[in-house]
């Protein structure tokens, strides 16, 4: 008959051990992809993405984190040129 607190333990390591493949890296690529997949799914245009260090000041829109949250990527709008018509 098998231990039942030897199971239960077996079993708690096995969830932690493949906790850390939830927390994954993931790349900044892969993010930003997603991001302007989102926003161009929405009608969105003329903007830019751009990944910074977590650390750097902006009052620039965050939209998301990557490399393990070790940087951050921030949404700007770009100003358009306005159409005249004739």
């Amino acid at each position: 008959m098998r231990n039942p607190i030897f199971t239960k333990s077996l079993v708690s390591g096995l969830l932690l051990c493949s906790a850390s493949s939830w927390a994954a890296v993931t790349p900044c690529e892969a993010i930003m992809d997603k991001i302007n997949a989102k926003l161009e799914g929405k009608g969105v245009s003329d903007y830019a993405l751009k990944v910074v260090p977590k650390d750097t000041e902006t009052k620039l829109r965050v939209v998301g984190v990557c490399e393990g949250g070790s940087k951050k990527i921030i949404y700007q709008k770009q100003k358009g040129k306005k159409k005249t018509e004739e």
